[in-house]
C-alpha cells in the first residue's frame, strides 16, 4: 500500500515512495545507448597503452624503447625517469607508511605482475598496443611473497627501507575462555576476487588554453577524483574539471582513481593533445585492485546448551604491493566482529601486510562480509560440536529487538534492529522444519547427491565513513525542475530515485525532472558512491531541499496571489498553489517562473551516525559427492534496509549482491602461482557467476525504519552479498557434514569438494 503524506501547507496525498517504479534511465541505456568514456572523441586525440611487468618482484636493469619509438603511429614513449617530476602517488590514507607510496610508472623495482613500466602514446589504440609489445625490459629477479602468513614472517621484505611487510595493526577488546565448556577454532579464508565490471577502467584528459585540466573518468566519485588530481598536479581544485559520464559498474573497485589514469594529464600536457586510455580485460584482471584477501583465525567458546560465552577473531589482511583502501579494511571487520549476537566477552586483532600482487581495495561489502563469514561459520561449527540445530544456536544468542542505539561488545553502536524477527521470517518463508525432514530423507536414501541447508544472519554498516552529500532543486524556465546531486551512479538507479523523492514533494511528474550529476563544474560538492551511502545522505539532502523549495515557492505564490503565505495551500497531486478555500484560482509551477529571478533550494546533509541494515538468508544446495559439483537450488533472503523508497530498485540491488556473494562462496577466486604469476587473467580462468548458476531468489521484505535520517532509509547495495556468502557457505558444509566434513576454504569448487570427500571416505 502506498504511504500517506502530510506536510505543512499541503493536503494529504498518496506518496510515490514505497512503490515499484521502473527505472527512468533504462530507455536511454537500452535504445540510444549510454555515453561512456570510451564513446567520447576529442579533436587530435591520442591513445595510451602500457608495457607492464612480467615479474612479480624484480629490479629493473635496463629499459629499451627503441623499437617502440620507431613503431608506426607512435607519438612518444615515457619511462619511470620521465615521470619522476610527478613524484609519488598520494596515499589514500595519510597514515599509511611513507616508503610504501608508489610511483606512477615503475622506477627501479617492480612489485607485482602487471605494474606499468613504460607508457606508449600513439595515434590509435591499436598502434599504442602494438608498440607497447615491442618494449624490452631487462630484470634482475627478486624473491616474491604472495601468502599473507608468509609475508607476516618477513622472510622476504618488499620495502627494506620500511623494515617489515606490516602496513597497519589494530586491536580491540579482551577475551577469556575460562567459562567456556566448548571451544572451537577455525582458519577461514576470504579469497582475493576481482570486481569484474563490464566496463574496465577508462579515462581521458586534456588541458584548456587557460591552463585547466579536464579529465573524464569511469569512476565512483567525480569530486574525490578532482581533489586527487589537484594534489597530483599541484593545482587549485578550481583548475581541475572532472566529468563522469555513464559508468559500467564499479562495485567499489572504481572508488579510487589509480596511477595509470592519474598520469593522463601528464601525458596530455607533454604532447599537447588529449590522451585517452581504456584497459583491456586482461589488464583489468591483473592490474585493477582486487577485493577481499583476508585470512582469519577464529576461536569461539560456549556452553553445551548453546550460549556463546567468548569469541576471538584474529585477521591478516592482504594489502597487495602498494597499500590503499584494502590495507585498512580489517578495521571495518573489527567494527562488525560480533555481528547480530550478544557477545560481550570478545577480542579482535588485525594486521595488514604487503604482498607481490596488485593492491586490494573495497569490493562490495568491504570488510563487513568478512566479519559475517567469520561469526556465521563459527556458529555452525559450534552447533555441530554440541549437536544443536544451527538455527536454534542463533536464536539463543541474537541481540533482542532494539529501537534505540545498541552498543556491541567490541564498542560499535548500531541504530535499530530486530534480528530475531529476520531469522524467524526467513525460517518461515523457507519452511525450515520441512527442509530438515527432506534432508533426513535424502540421507537415509544414501544417494550420491547430498542436500545442504545454510543460514546466514547478518548486520552490516552503511555510510560508515564520515562525510556529507548535497542536493539542490531549482525551477527551470519551462516549469520543470532541475535537480543537482553530488552522487556519481554506476548502475544503482539514482536518477529514478532522485526523481521520485522530488516528485513526491513537489507534484512535478518524474519526466519533468532533470537530474544533473557527475560534473565538478556544475555540481558544487560530492563524495564517493560507496558504502551504500547515497539514499541516506544524498536522498536526505534532496528531500530537505525539496521541502524548502516548496516553502520558497509558496512564498512566491503568495505574492502573485496577493495573499498571506499562511493562507496559501500547496496541492501536491495537482502540482499547484491556491488560497485556502478558493481552489478555482491556482498557480502551476510554470506560473512561478519569473524572468531573471531564480527559485532554488539546496541542502547539505551529514548523518549523526552510520546505519546498520540487517537480515537473514537461507540457502539450499545439492552437492554431487562423486563429482564435487554444487547446485544452488534455492535462496531465501530477508533484508531490512529501513524504509524502501523503491522496492523494485532495492530488489535489483539485493539480487546483484546475492549473485556476487554466491560467487565468492562457490566459484570466483584470483589465483597466483608460487612465482606471483596471475593464473586467472581472463573469464576463461576466472569463472564470473552467471544466471546459469543461480536460482530465482525469494526476497522477503522487512522494514525497520532508522531514526538517523528523515527518510528512515538505510543502504541496501551490499546487503545481499553480506548475507549470501555465509548462507551458501554453510549450506555446502552442511551437505557434507554427514561425512564428517566440518570446514573447507572458499571457493567451494568441485575439485576442493571432491578432494575433501575422498579424504573423508577413504
Amino acid at each position: 500500500m502506498a504511504a500517506q503524506l502530510t506536510n505543512r501547507g499541503h493536503h494529504t496525498v498518496t506518496s510515490i515512495l514505497g512503490t515499484r517504479v521502473v527505472r527512468s534511465e533504462d530507455p536511454r541505456l537500452l535504445t540510444s545507448g549510454g555515453s561512456y568514456v570510451e564513446d567520447l572523441t576529442f579533436a587530435n586525440q591520442a591513445w595510451l597503452a602500457y608495457a607492464r611487468s612480467s615479474y612479480a618482484h624484480a629490479t629493473i636493469i635496463r629499459v629499451d624503447t627503441t623499437e617502440a619509438e620507431a613503431s608506426p603511429g607512435v607519438i612518444r614513449v615515457f619511462t619511470g625517469d620521465d615521470l619522476r617530476e610527478l613524484g609519488r602517488v598520494p596515499h589514500v590514507i595519510p597514515t599509511l607508511p611513507e616508503p610504501m607510496r608508489r610511483t606512477f610508472i615503475a622506477d627501479g623495482v617492480v612489485r607485482y605482475v602487471g605494474q606499468p613500466v613504460v607508457a606508449v602514446i600513439a595515434e590509435t589504440r591499436a598502434q599504442a598496443t602494438d608498440a607497447a609489445e615491442l618494449v624490452v625490459v631487462e630484470y634482475d629477479w627478486l624473491p616474491s611473497v604472495n601468502d599473507v602468513e608468509e609475508s607476516l614472517r618477513g622472510e622476504v621484505v618488499l620495502f627494506p627501507e620500511h623494515g617489515s611487510n606490516e602496513v597497519m595493526r589494530n586491536a580491540a577488546g579482551s577475551v577469556d575462555f575460562a567459562d567456556s565448556e566448548v571451544v572451537v577454532e577455525a582458519r577461514i579464508v576470504n579469497q582475493r576476487m576481482t570486481a569484474a565490471p563490464i566496463e574496465p577502467r577508462s579515462g581521458a584528459a586534456y588541458w584548456t588554453d587557460d591552463g585547466r585540466l579536464v579529465h573524464y573518468s569511469a569512476c565512483q566519485g567525480a569530486h574525490p577524483t578532482r581533489d586527487l588530481l589537484a594534489v597530483v598536479y599541484g593545482l587549485d581544485k578550481a583548475a581541475v574539471r572532472v566529468v563522469v559520464p555513464d559508468v559500467g559498474g564499479g562495485f567499489g573497485a572504481k572508488s579510487r582513481t589509480y596511477p595509470e589514469e592519474l598520469a593522463l594529464g601528464f601525458y596530455a600536457r607533454a604532447i599537447g593533445r588529449p590522451v585517452t586510455w581504456t584497459e583491456t580485460r586482461t589488464e583489468n584482471m591483473m592490474a585493477m585492485p582486487h577485493g577481499r584477501g583476508q585470512v582469519q583465525h577464529a576461536k569461539l567458546g560456549g556452553t553445551r546448551a548453546g550460549l556463546i560465552t567468548a569469541y576471538q577473531l584474529d585477521v591478516i589482511q592482504d594489502a597487495g604491493a602498494y597499500p590503499i583502501i584494502g590495507a585498512v579494511l580489517h578495521n571495518m571487520t573489527m567494527r562488525m566482529v560480533t555481528g547480530c549476537y550478544e557477545i560481550t566477552n570478545v577480542a579482535f586483532s588485525g594486521v595488514s601486510v604487503v604482498t607481490n600482487a596488485v593492491s586490494t581495495t573495497a569490493f562490495r561489502g568491504a570488510g563487513r562480509p568478512e566479519a559475517t563469514v567469520a561469526i556465521e561459520r563459527m556458529i555452525d561449527i559450534y552447533a555441530a560440536e554440541i549437536g544443536m540445530d544451527p538455527a536454534e544456536v542463533r536464536r539463543i544468542n541474537l541481540v533482542p529487538k532494539f529501537l534505540e542505539p545498541y552498543t556491541t561488545g567490541i564498542g560499535t553502536t548500531y541504530d535499530v534492529g530486530d534480528y530475531p524477527e529476520a531469522l524467524g521470517r526467513v525460517l518461515a518463508a523457507a519452511d525450515y522444519p520441512a527442509l530438515r525432514v527432506e534432508q533426513a530423507r535424502w540421507r537415509a536414501a544414501g544417494g550420491p547427491v547430498a542436500m545442504g541447508i545454510g543460514i546466514g544472519v547478518y548486520v552490516e554498516i552503511t555510510a560508515g565513513a564520515p562525510g556529507s552529500e548535497m542536493g539542490s532543486v531549482e525551477l527551470a524556465d519551462d516549469g520543470g525542475l532541475r535537480v543537482v546531486t553530488g552522487t556519481t551512479p554506476n548502475g544503482q538507479g539514482h536518477v529514478t530515485t532522485w526523481q521520485m523523492l522530488v516528485a513526491e514533494r513537489t507534484g512535478v511528474p518524474m519526466d519533468r525532472i532533470e537530474v544533473v550529476m557527475g560534473d565538478t563544474d556544475v555540481v558544487r560538492s560530492g563524495g564517493l558512491t560507496v558504502g551504500s551511502r547515497s539514499v541516506q545522505l544524498a536522498g536526505a539532502a534532496l528531500a530537505a531541499a525539496a521541502t524548502e523549495f516548496v516553502d520558497l515557492a509558496r512564498d512566491r505564490a503568495a505574492t502573485l496571489l496577493e495573499a498571506a503565505i499562511d493562507d496559501v495551500v500547496f496541492d501536491v497531486d495537482a502540482g499547484s498553489f491556491h488560497v485556502a478555500g478558493t481552489p478555482a484560482r491556482s498557480l502551476a509551477w510554470s506560473d512561478l517562473v519569473l524572468p531573471g529571478e531564480s527559485l532554488k533550494a539546496e541542502n547539505d546533509f551529514t548523518a549523526p551516525m552510520p546505519t546498520f541494515p540487517f537480515g537473514a538468508h537461507l540457502a539450499v544446495v545439492e552437492v554431487d559427492t562423486e563429482t564435487g559439483h554444487t547446485s544452488l537450488v534455492r535462496l531465501v533472503a530477508v533484508d531490512d534496509a529501513g524504509k524502501l523508497l523503491n522496492p523494485l530498485l532495492a530488489e535489483g540491488q539485493i539480487h546483484g549482491g546475492i549473485a556476487q556473494g554466491v560467487a565468492q562462496a562457490l566459484l570466483e577466486a584470483i589465483v597466483y602461482d608460487d612465482d606471483g604469476q596471475l593464473k586467472t587473467s581472463n573469464f576463461a580462468d576466472y569463472p564470473v557467476i552467471s544466471a546459469a548458476e543461480l536460482p530465482s531468489f525469494e526476497v522477503v521484505h522487512m522494514e525497520t525504519p532508522t531514526w538517523v535520517n528523515e527518510l528512515g532509509a538505510k543502504g541496501v547495495g551490499e546487503s545481499g552479498t553480506v548475507g549470501a556468502i555465509p548462507a551458501t557457505y554453510n549450506a555446502v558444509i552442511d551437505a557434507l557434514s554427514h561425512l564428517g566434513i566440518r570446514h573447507l576454504e572458499t571457493p567451494l569448487s568441485p575439485e576442493r569438494i571432491w578432494d575433501a570427500v575422498r579424504s573423508a571416505t577413504s
